[in-house]
């Protein structure tokens, strides 16, 4: 949980109080669990939410991309090669300091899609922005993502 948090505030500070109050909201509200899904599932739920209003709190504004006609490049497909589980280790490591940097709009939608498994309808709800917002924003998230581990090879 503490994960989830990390990947939507990219903050140590916020994401254990956000933890913390999730916790705290799951175990007063625990009357409301209705087991039509795990605990886990609902207690992540929570924690989404929590991170999410985090965010919001910090009066973070998501932009509508369709409002500014930005362009729609596809991301090239990288290749996959056979890797040691010295050099996955350190791909892992690139790949979080990468996503760390990347602008929050792009993270959360990110995380939100690729980790969390949320698709571009859901991740709009949550955010309070239009599916092809979602859409974009994960498109340019991942190209930036993937210009930012090149860049670190050289």
């Amino acid at each position: 949980m503490f994960s989830i948090c990390m990947r939507i505030l990219n903050h140590v500070g916020e994401a254990e109080d956000v933890l913390q109050e999730s916790f705290i909201d799951a175990f007063a509200k625990i009357g409301d669990f209705r087991q039509e899904s795990t605990f886990g599932v609902w207690l992540k739920q929570i924690v989404v939410n929590k991170a999410i209003n985090q965010i919001r709190a910090r009066k973070v504004q998501f932009v509508d991309i369709d409002e500014f006609g930005g362009d729609e490049h596809d991301v090239a497909d990288v290749q996959t090669n056979a890797y040691s589980e010295e050099e996955i280790k350190f791909e892992v490591e690139r790949i979080k300091r990468a996503m760390e940097q990347l602008p929050e709009g792009f993270r959360v939608v990110l995380s939100l899609y690729l980790f969390e498994g949320y698709d571009h309808e859901e991740i709009g709800k949550i955010l309070g922005i239009n599916e092809s917002t979602s859409r974009t924003q994960y498109m340019r998230a991942k190209k930036r993502l993937l210009e930012m581990i090149n860049k670190q090879m050289f």
